[in-house]
């Protein structure tokens, strides 16, 4: 019996919904050959991740094992699935594979990051494969939110994969591939080992339903409106700009697009060919000189991103363009749990400012990219495989997936990040627990989780900072009392007097006790001033702040 054996790894997206990073391998235990599916991020929030520019998987794991990696492949361009590619390219240095539009977008994303664009290669949709090590490969397309994304048919010496990357079951998308059942179930008639299916929706009840049907309620809403009209939606999803863009178009509306990630991506639609028949836009000097029931926005910040074209929008003003009342303001998305807080404040922003909100509370405006309950249930049947993999998706999901699944006889296990499945045998079993955490992008430098940045960072945050300077002389005498600077905190405390003289004050007179051996001691001194600063602050402000001591010696 071959010792050979076939794993998959989730480091990010499983257990999580975001940041989605999988490994598969196949050889002798830890001398598996190996390929990558998706490195994509997750966004930091100000109170987890205060400052953070991107958050990305921790890679470690997959970096001490690069000569043995064959190849990485991308489902689709959402930035969950290749917005890490650029910045963690070089640390695997294998190379990547795509389709069409994703390699566009995967392009410009190593571009901009001084990575070399060659490393990444366009294929063609099934039957064509690519070869790598003891994988074969191909891209099946299925329907989502964005063109051309791709479920992976993974050839093994083991076996047939399927990993169905994000789906739902549309058959007329509007942009892209439409659903193909036929070519899935063709796909599945050599027998498919394991399904690692997408969990996103496993909670929605309701059948999904298609982009298309979306047309009629927005041309009647943007026909309806009086004033401008602004409408967000995610930048990625260019089928529903073109939505919007038409229903403009038919009603006399000139459209703006507003925000860099949206012109990039309709721009990549239009060079790739995925995106035809996007009716012409102006620019925002020439929607300055229009009449506002002539003019439709397109913009950015459909999450409530502070820095977004649609949260500046809502502050007053954007490009010399600005929202008055009786103007229109339509969020065709729905909101990602975590971004609810940013979302409600340019909501009643726009309020205040007179403007007609509507949401996708009713439905009529947006319509989810992932397969609810019913399309899993069909995506199970066209691949019949031996067991399930539930992925992309939180705890909750990934457990309900498998029940959904049990309940049809499949065999299912719940796989959380770092944890290593073994696929080769009868069912799939856990062989291997890796560490696995979070590389934060901050500026422009990659820190771990484990570094402590971000950890301080909301310390400080939280708590305060003090900094206290003491200056000793050549004798080892102190030159002058203590000094203190205070950051984030109040300048007055329960005593009534400035909390800085307080402070000053029982430091001073620590100081002027202290024996000579204590004066020479810097990591004693840093200690007793620290606690002292700490135990002040507590009695005063009712916080115990960081603090950083600083001693110079003269001499």
């Amino acid at each position: 019996m071959s010792s050979d054996r076939l794993i998959y790894l989730p480091l990010g997206g499983a257990g999580e919904i975001g940041m989605n990073a999988y490994v598969y391998g196949y050889g002798k235990p830890d001398k598996e050959r190996l390929i990558v599916v998706d490195l994509g991020v997750t966004f930091p929030d100000m109170d987890g991740s205060p400052g953070v520019d991107l958050i990305m998987p921790d890679i470690g794991w997959l970096e001490e094992r690069r000569d043995r990696i064959d190849a990485i492949f991308i489902t689709h361009a959402h930035e969950d699935h290749v917005g890490a590619i650029g910045h963690l390219w070089e640390r695997l240095g294998a190379p990547v594979y795509a389709r069409v539009f994703t390699a566009a977008i995967a392009r410009r994303k190593m571009e901009e990051q001084g990575q070399p664009e060659k490393a990444i290669h366009t294929v063609g949709r099934w039957p064509e494969t690519v070869k790598a090590g003891p994988f074969t490969v191909g891209f099946v397309p299925v329907s989502h939110s964005i063109p051309e994304s791709a479920a992976l048919v993974i050839d093994t010496p083991k076996g047939r994969l399927v990993h169905s990357g994000d789906f739902k079951i549309d058959h007329t998308p509007v942009v892209g591939d439409p659903f193909d059942e036929a070519m899935l179930a063709e796909v599945a008639k050599p027998g498919v080992r394991a399904l690692m299916c997408d969990s996103t929706n496993v909670f929605s009840p309701l059948p999904g339903r298609s982009e298309q049907s979306l047309g009629p309620d927005i041309q009647k809403l943007i026909a309806d409106a009086k004033g401008m009209v602004v409408a967000t939606t995610f930048a990625s999803n260019i089928a529903r700009l073109k939505t919007l863009a038409i229903a403009a178009q038919n009603s006399g509306r000139s459209v703006c697009l507003l925000g860099r990630a949206m012109r990039r991506m309709v721009e990549v639609g239009v060079e790739t060919g995925v995106l035809a028949g996007f009716p012409h836009t102006i620019t925002p000097e020439d929607a300055r000189e229009m009449p506002r029931n002539s003019l439709m926005l397109l913009v950015t910040g459909s999450q409530g991103e502070r820095r977004a074209a649609s949260a500046q929008l809502s502050q007053g003003n954007y490009l010399g363009l600005s929202l008055k009342e009786g103007d229109t303001f339509l969020f065709s998305s729905k909101v990602i749990p975590g971004n609810e807080r940013g979302v409600i404040k340019i909501l009643n922003q726009l309020s205040e400012l007179g403007v007609d909100v509507i949401d996708e509370s009713q439905g009529r405006y947006h319509v989810s990219g992932h397969a609810n309950r019913p399309d899993l249930e069909a995506m199970h049947d066209l691949i019949r495989p031996q067991f399930l993999i539930p992925m992309h998706g939180e705890h909750r999901h990934l457990r309900e997936h498998v029940k959904l699944g049990a309940a049809k006889g499949l065999s299912g296990i719940v796989a959380v990040n770092g944890m290593m499945i073994d696929l080769s045998g009868n069912a799939p079993r856990v062989v291997d627990y890796i560490e696995t955490g979070r590389t934060y992008l901050d500026g422009a430098v990659q820190i771990g989780a484990l570094d402590g940045v971000v950890r301080d960072r909301i310390r400080m945050a939280l708590n305060g900072h003090v900094t206290v300077t003491l200056i000793i002389d050549e004798h080892d005498e102190p030159l002058g009392d203590p000094w203190c600077e205070i950051k984030g905190l109040p300048e007055t405390g329960r005593s009534s007097a400035p909390l800085v003289d307080v402070l000053e004050g029982d430091l001073s007179q620590y100081i002027n006790r202290a024996d000579d051996k204590t004066l020479l001691d810097d990591a004693r001194l840093e200690k007793e001033l620290v606690k002292i600063v700490r135990s002040v602050a507590q009695t005063e402000i009712g916080k115990k702040p960081e603090v950083t001591v600083v001693i110079s010696r003269l001499g």
